[in-house]
C-alpha cells in the first residue's frame, strides 16, 4: 500500500495503534487531504495531544533543536520530579536559556513552601547537570502560576522561538494549551508544520510574525511505573487531588505494600517512621517481612491491588534493591508511583519494583 502522509504534521499515517503517532481512522483515508486525529484535535478543537516517541527519535528532534536560535521550556511532573527529568538535556539543546517549569502544583499538600519546592528543584536539577535560567511552580490543570510564566517565557525569549520539551504524562499538552489560549485568544492562529527528516512534526504556535513556540512530542522514560501498568491500573496511581501524606510507625522486619506494584522492608534500624506519598487511591498494606512473599503469592489482585485479577499477569516480576539511608529527611522515590519520606537516617531498607521500574534516593522535597 502506497505510503500516506499527514499534511498537518508529517507523520505517516496508520489505522492500527491509537496512540502512536500518525494514526487516523480507515474512514480518513477517504479524503482527498489525510490529517492524523493528533492533528484533527489540534485543528478543530484546539487540543494538543502527546504521542510517543523512542528515545532516538526524541534525540533526534533534540539535535534539530541545537541548530536553532531559541530557548527551552522543560516541563517536569512535581509530583514524579526524578521520573520526568531528560537526561543529558543541554548535551542536545547547547547554551539555550532553560526555564524549568514544575507542573501538577495542586497535588503537593497546602502546607508546602513553593519557594523551598523551587530551591529544591533548582539543586536538583543542577545536580543532573542542568543550569536553568528561571524555576517555576505552575497547575495546567487549575491554572496556578500560568500568568506568570507565560510572562517570563514571553520577556526572555526576546523575540525567538520557543520550543516546550517534556517526558511523556508530566501534563505538557495541558500546559501548552494554556499557553496558547494565553498567546493568541484565538484558535485559527495555530498551524502546523514538521521540521525535514523528522517522521513526526512539531506543533507551532506562532507568537509573532517572526517567532514560534514549538511543542515536542514528550518523551518516553521507560524506568517510570506508568510503561508497566494497564491504563486501568494508571488511573488508581495517578494522583488527581492534594496528596495526604500517610504516616506508618515500622519496626525491623516489617514491610510495606504499595498495592501489589511495590513494596519497601525495613531490614535494619530502631523503630521508624515512614512517611508515604502516593496517590490517595493506592492502598497501602502494612505485614511483617517473614509473611510478604506468601502475602504477595496468594493476594495479588486481591488484597494487593492493583494490579488486579485481570491485569496481574501483564506485571514483571518484582525485583529487590537493598540500600543503605544515611542522611536525615531523604526521600525514596519510586519512578512514577510515589515517595517515602524517612525522617532520620542510618536505616537500611529493601524496595521491590517491578524490573525496569527505578528507585532512587535524594533529598527530601517536603
Amino acid at each position: 500500500m502506497e505510503k500516506v502522509i499527514c499534511y498537518g504534521c508529517g507523520a505517516e499515517i496508520q489505522t492500527q495503534d491509537p496512540k502512536a503517532p500518525g494514526y487516523a481512522p480507515a474512514s480518513a483515508l477517504e479524503r482527498e487531504e489525510v490529517i492524523c486525529k493528533r492533528c484533527f484535535r489540534l485543528k478543530h478543537y484546539n487540543e494538543v495531544q502527546d504521542v510517543d516517541l523512542t528515545d532516538d527519535d526524541f534525540l533526534r528532534m533534540l539535535n534539530q533543536i541545537r541548530e536553532t536560535d531559541g530557548m527551552i521550556v522543560k516541563v517536569m511532573d512535581i509530583f514524579d520530579f526524578n521520573g520526568s527529568f531528560i537526561q543529558g538535556l543541554p548535551r542536545f539543546t547547547g547554551n539555550k536559556p532553560i526555564i524549568l517549569v514544575g507542573n501538577k502544583v495542586d497535588l503537593l499538600p497546602k502546607s508546602v513552601n513553593h519557594n523551598k519546592v523551587k530551591q529544591w528543584m533548582r539543586r536538583l536539577a543542577k545536580e543532573q547537570g542542568l543550569k536553568v535560567n528561571d524555576v517555576f511552580l505552575v497547575s495546567a490543570k487549575t491554572g496556578e502560576g500560568m500568568e506568570e510564566v507565560a510572562g517570563s517565557i514571553e520577556q526572555q525569549r526576546r523575540g525567538k522561538d520557543v520550543y516546550v520539551v517534556g517526558c511523556t504524562n508530566v501534563g505538557k499538552s495541558t500546559f501548552i494549551n494554556h499557553l496558547i489560549q494565553d498567546s493568541t485568544g484565538e484558535k485559527e492562529a495555530i498551524t502546523t508544520s514538521y521540521f525535514p527528516g523528522t517522521t513526526l512534526g512539531f506543533i507551532d504556535i506562532p507568537l509573532d510574525e517572526k517567532a514560534s513556540l514549538f511543542d515536542t512530542p514528550g518523551v518516553i522514560n521507560r524506568h517510570q511505573m506508568a510503561h508497566y501498568v494497564s491504563e486501568k491500573d494508571l488511573k488508581v496511581i495517578t494522583p488527581q487531588k492534594e496528596i495526604k501524606p500517610r504516616v506508618y510507625q515500622l519496626n525491623e522486619d516489617q514491610t510495606l505494600y504499595f498495592g501489589g506494584l511495590a513494596r519497601l522492608d525495613f531490614t535494619k534500624g530502631e523503630k521508624h517512621s515512614f512517611v508515604c506519598y502516593f496517590s490517595n487511591q493506592l492502598n497501602i498494606h502494612r505485614t511483617k517481612l517473614e509473611k510478604a512473599d506468601e502475602l504477595y503469592e496468594t493476594h495479588l489482585g486481591e488484597l494487593l491491588s492493583p494490579p488486579d485479577q485481570d491485569t496481574k499477569s501483564q506485571l514483571p516480576p518484582l525485583k529487590a534493591q537493598s540500600f543503605q539511608v544515611l542522611e536525615d529527611k531523604t526521600d525514596i522515590v519510586f519512578s512514577g508511583l510515589g515517595w517515602i519520606t524517612v525522617p532520620h537516617g542510618g536505616v537500611t531498607v529493601t524496595a521491590h519494583l517491578p524490573e525496569g521500574v527505578r528507585v532512587s534516593l535524594r533529598s527530601s522535597l517536603i
